[in-house]
C-alpha cells in the first residue's frame, strides 16, 4: 500500500511538473538551456583538468621546468570553462526563480478570482483562514519544486553524457559509475517515498495553524470579553505544536538521508580510484583518463543532487496543488448575463425591483445532506422610487432576501427581476451600477475615508464622495477628523465607533448613484433621530442634488424606520404573512403588533441605560469600545 501510495505521489507530482512546463515553455527551456551547458562544462573541465594533470604537470615536474605557453593555454582553457559555467548557472538560476514566481503570481491571481467568482455558500463552508493558507502557502508549496527542476533535467543530460564519457574512456570505469548513478536514483525515490506523508501533514496543519489564528484575532472582541485569552493561546499552542512536531520529523528525514546522499558519490570516487588504479597498472588507462573519471566523480556530486531535491519536495507539492485545485475546480458559480439596464426606462432614474414566487434553500455542510428551506413562494415588488420596509422575527429570511435582491445568491426557483429583467441575465456591471448593498455588520478598508468611498471607481469625485456623505449624515463627524478625507481608519475602521462605520458605508454605497438601495438593518447603530434623517435624506428628489432618488428596500426593526416605508412586507418563517402601510398591518395583522412593539420597547430600554454621546465605556482586560448615539 505505501508503495502505491509513492507511486502515486511521484506520478501526481511530475503531472504538476509537466502543467508548470506547459504553461511556461520558454523560460523553462532558458533554464534548462543553461544547466545543460553547465553539465556540459563540468564533464568538459574534467576532461581538461585531465589533460593538464597528465599532459602538463606531470611531465613539467619530471623535467623540472614549466612551459609559460603550456601553463598560458591550460589557465585560458580553464578559465574559459569557468566563465561558461557561471553562464550556465545565470541562466539556469535566472530562469528557475522567473519561472516559480510567475506561476505562483498566476495562481495566486487565479484561486483569488476564483474565490469572488464562488457563491457566499461555497465560503460558508470553508475558513478563511483555509482560504487564506490556499492561496498563499499552498499556492508556494505546489510550485517549490521549480527551482531545482532545470537543475535537475539538465543533470540527466549531464549523466547520460557522464555515462558515454565513461564508456569511451574504460568499460570497468563505466561499470563503476553504472553501479554508482542507479544507486543515487533509488535513494532519492527511497527518500521521496519516506518525506510523501509527512510532507502532507505539514501542509495541512499550516493551513490549520493559519485558520486557528485568524479566527482568534477576528474574534478578539469575543475572546478578551469573555476571558478566553488562555484557552485560544493553549488552542493555538496545540496546534502550532503539532506543526512543529510535523516539520521535526521532515527535518530529522533529511538529516538522515542528506548524509547518505552527500556520501554515495564520494564512496564513487573511492571505487574508481581503486578499479582505476588497478587499470592503470594493466596499462589500460593512463593517469590523464584516471585522473579525468575521479575529478568527474567529485564535481558530480553536488549537481546529481538536485533530483533529490526535486523528489523530496514533490510530496510537498502535490498536497498544496491538490489544495490548490480544490479551490480552482469547485463548482457553484453564478454566470453573469449579457444584458444591461437602460436607466431612462424607469421613472426619476430608480428601478423596480420585483420577486416572483421565490424559493431558496441554504446548501448543506456535507455533500449527502439535504439543505433546510430559508424562503418559500415569497413574492412582492419595490416599485420605483418607493421604500419598503422588510419586517419580520429572527431568522425568518430577511436578510436572505436582500442578499437575492443583489445577487449574492440565486433562487432555487422563481425570479428576482429589475425593471422585469431577471437579475440573472445581467452583466455584472448593469448589476453593480444598479444596485447597492449596505450590509448589517459594516466593513471598513484600513484606508483613508476618500478610498473607502470612492474605492477608485470612475467619475467619482471629491464632490460625489462629499455629497455622498451628506446623504448619509455623515459629513459632519468625516469634517472634524484630523485629516478630513485623507484620515486613515485602521483596520476595519477601529479608529471609528459603530455608527460612523455604517454611515461610513451608507456613503460608500450612494456614492456609485444605485438606482435600487438595499439596507440589511444598516442604520442600527445610528441614533434614531439621525437614522430618520437618513432616510427622509433618500426619499427627497432634492436632497442633494446630482444623487438620483433610488428605490429603498430596507430591512427595519425601530418603529420609528418603519413608519417611513411607503409599504411593510411582513415575513415568517421565510413566507410573506402581510402587506400593506404600517397603519394597516397595526389593524390586522397581531404577530406584527407584537413584534414591533417588542422592538419598540426594547428601543426605550436601551435609550434609558444609555442616553448620551459618543463615549468610551471601559471593560475588562482593558479593552475600550465606542458607543455611538
Amino acid at each position: 500500500m505505501a508503495s502505491k501510495t509513492s507511486r502515486d505521489v511521484l506520478s501526481r507530482g511530475l503531472g504538476v511538473l509537466r502543467q508548470a512546463i506547459r504553461e511556461q515553455p520558454r523560460i523553462f527551456t532558458v533554464a534548462v538551456v543553461g544547466s545543460v551547458l553547465f553539465g556540459g562544462m563540468i564533464i568538459l573541465s574534467a576532461r581538461v583538468v585531465g589533460t593538464v594533470i597528465g599532459e602538463v604537470a606531470l611531465p613539467a615536474i619530471a623535467r623540472g621546468e614549466v612551459g609559460a605557453g603550456t601553463l598560458a593555454l591550460a589557465a585560458a582553457a580553464l578559465f574559459g570553462i569557468s566563465v561558461l559555467r557561471v553562464a550556465g548557472i545565470f541562466g539556469r538560476r535566472l530562469g528557475a526563480g522567473y519561472m516559480q514566481y510567475r506561476l505562483q503570481a498566476s495562481y495566486r491571481r487565479r484561486v483569488t478570482r476564483r474565490y469572488l467568482e464562488l457563491p457566499l455558500s461555497w465560503h460558508h463552508r470553508n475558513s478563511t483562514g483555509t482560504l487564506l493558507s490556499n492561496a498563499n502557502s499552498d499556492v508556494e508549496a505546489a510550485w517549490y519544486p521549480i527551482a531545482p527542476l532545470p537543475f535537475a533535467v539538465g543533470t540527466l543530460v549531464m549523466l547520460v553524457g557522464a555515462i558515454v564519457s565513461l564508456f569511451a574512456t574504460d568499460w570497468a570505469l563505466a561499470l563503476v559509475g553504472l553501479a554508482v548513478f542507479p544507486a543515487l536514483f533509488a535513494l532519492n525515490v527511497v527518500y521521496s517515498r519516506r518525506m510523501a506523508p509527512r510532507q502532507a501533514r505539514a501542509q495541512r496543519l499550516r493551513a490549520e495553524v493559519s485558520a486557528i489564528a485568524h479566527e482568534s484575532f477576528d474574534g478578539a472582541l469575543v475572546v478578551k470579553t469573555m476571558g478566553r485569552e488562555a484557552q485560544e493561546t493553549a488552542r493555538f499552542a496545540g496546534r502550532a505544536g503539532e506543526l512543529r512536531d510535523s516539520l521535526i520529523a521532515v527535518g530529522r528525514l533529511r538529516g538522515i538521508f542528506d548524509p547518505l546522499l552527500e556520501t554515495l558519490p564520494s564512496l564513487g570516487t573511492l571505487a574508481v580510484l581503486v578499479v582505476g588504479a588497478f587499470r592503470l597498472r594493466q596499462g589500460a588507462i593512463s593517469v590523464t583518463e584516471l585522473v579525468s573519471v575521479a575529478f568527474l566523480f567529485t564535481v558530480l556530486a553536488f549537481p546529481v543532487r538536485a533530483i533529490g531535491w526535486v523528489l523530496a519536495e514533490l510530496p510537498r507539492s502535490v498536497a498544496g496543488w491538490d489544495r490548490v485545485r480544490r479551490v480552482l475546480d469547485a463548482t457553484g458559480e453564478m454566470p453573469y448575463g449579457q444584458r444591461v439596464l437602460d436607466p431612462a426606462s424607469a421613472g426619476a432614474g430608480a428601478a423596480t425591483l420585483t420577486f416572483t414566487d421565490v424559493h431558496f434553500s441554504y446548501p448543506p455542510a456535507e455533500a449527502h445532506e439535504v439543505g433546510a428551506q430559508v424562503l418559500g413562494e415569497v413574492g412582492f415588488t419595490v416599485p420605483a422610487g418607493r421604500t419598503v420596509a422588510l419586517v419580520g422575527p429572527t431568522g425568518a429570511g430577511k436578510s436572505t432576501i436582500a442578499s437575492l435582491a443583489v445577487r449574492l445568491v440565486d433562487p432555487d426557483s422563481g425570479t428576482v427581476a429589475l425593471d422585469g429583467v431577471d437579475v440573472r441575465e445581467l452583466t455584472a456591471a448593469s448589476l453593480a451600477g444598479t444596485v447597492a448593498l449596505v450590509a448589517q455588520v459594516p466593513f471598513v478598508f484600513d484606508d483613508s475615508v476618500r478610498a473607502n468611498i470612492a474605492l477608485d471607481r470612475p467619475g467619482i469625485d471629491d464632490e460625489a464622495v462629499w455629497a455622498a456623505l451628506r446623504l448619509a449624515e455623515a459629513d459632519g463627524f468625516v469634517a472634524a477628523l484630523p485629516d478630513g478625507l485623507d484620515t486613515m481608519v485602521g483596520e476595519r475602521g477601529t479608529s471609528l465607533s459603530g455608527g460612523q462605520r455604517q454611515r461610513l458605508t451608507l456613503a460608500r454605497a450612494l456614492a456609485g448613484r444605485p438606482r435600487l438601495l438595499v439596507l440589511d438593518d444598516a442604520t442600527s447603530a445610528v441614533d434614531p433621530r439621525v437614522e430618520a434623517a437618513i432616510l427622509a435624506g433618500l426619499r427627497s428628489s432634492t436632497a442633494e442634488p446630482g444623487v438620483p432618488v433610488a428605490s429603498i428596500l430596507v430591512v427595519a426593526y425601530r418603529r420609528a424606520t418603519i413608519a417611513l416605508a411607503d409599504e411593510v412586507i411582513y415575513v415568517e418563517q421565510g413566507r410573506v404573512l402581510a402587506r400593506g402601510p404600517h397603519s394597516e398591518l397595526l389593524a390586522s395583522v397581531p404577530g406584527y403588533v407584537d413584534l414591533v412593539t417588542a422592538y419598540e420597547q426594547a428601543e426605550v430600554e436601551r435609550a434609558q441605560e444609555s442616553a448620551y454621546g459618543d463615549e468610551v465605556v471601559p471593560v475588562p482586560s482593558g479593552l475600550e469600545i465606542e458607543v455611538d448615539r
